[in-house]
């Protein structure tokens, strides 16, 4: 199942893409059972938004081998966990910011997991039980800031530095997808979810001995390598096997 948010005629819904053509309104949350209002509409009639609106965003980093060599390091031997505040997030179509504090913003193609449950303490064994889905993500990334902070605060927290979409993916095995990055059509990366180092059960289990995760906490599951820099008018898009394409803009912030 594809479960969307979208927006028409000022109203916000979720929605269940139904045969890539027509959405049908969702009467309230998908968290549980998703019981529809009867509406349906063309898909090309709506505007797409992000899927989903996280109260907040972890993050892995270095969770490719080969990502972790070409930043100029090894890949920690325990989940690198960072946060992305909510108003980073954005959504299908939407514009990547150019912040006026940065020179270096590169993208980064992830495959993001999104929690469908309260939990805490949760095993890997009983990771799946808290997923909703999978969708695509860009960890958008002011690299000169990371380097002069030490820390990633602020160059990952950006607003417009979360994409995520064009919908979630409820039904789908996420241990070896193709993900690809293009950047005005060039293939920028080109990997597979197969050579996470740290599988998304133990992710979940890690993340939850730390936090508590609310329903539509969204896990961005780290990027392999390739990562590079973005520039005002650039269109960057992330693909990630049986999900779909996610595609924004870069603008100026001026």
């Amino acid at each position: 199942m594809r479960i969307a948010r979208f927006t028409k005629d000022g109203g916000l819904s979720f929605g269940v893409v139904e045969d890539d053509a027509t959405i049908a309104t969702v009467a309230a949350h998908p968290f549980g059972e998703i019981q529809l209002t009867g509406e349906r509409q063309p898909l090309a009639d709506v505007r797409l938004t992000a899927p989903i609106l996280p109260n907040k965003v972890i993050a892995i980093g270095k969770n490719y081998a080969d990502h972790a060599k070409e930043m100029g390091g090894e890949a920690p031997d325990e989940p690198l966990i960072f946060m992305k505040p909510s108003t980073s997030v954005v959504g299908q179509r939407e514009a990547i910011v150019y912040p006026r504090l940065s020179e270096r913003v590169d993208y980064e193609g992830e495959l993001a997991v999104v929690i469908g449950r309260l939990c805490r303490d949760v095993p890997a064994a009983r990771a799946q039980e808290v997923i909703l889905g999978y969708t695509c993500a860009n960890d958008v990334t002011a690299r000169d800031l990371q380097k002069k902070d030490g820390q990633w605060t602020r160059a990952k927290g950006f607003d417009t530095f979360c994409p995520l979409g064009p919908w979630i993916e409820t039904e789908l095995d996420p241990s070896d997808l193709a993900i690809t990055t293009t950047v005005n059509g060039e293939t920028r990366q080109n990997s597979s979810t197969a050579k996470l180092i740290h599988r998304i059960p133990e992710l979940i289990e890690h993340i939850t001995q730390v936090m508590t995760l609310l329903p539509g906490d969204v896990i961005l599951t780290g990027t392999p390598e390739g990562v590079g820099p973005l520039q005002v008018d650039d269109e960057v898009s992330v693909t990630i096997e049986n999900i779909g394409t996610l595609t924004n803009r870069v603008i100026s912030r001026d």
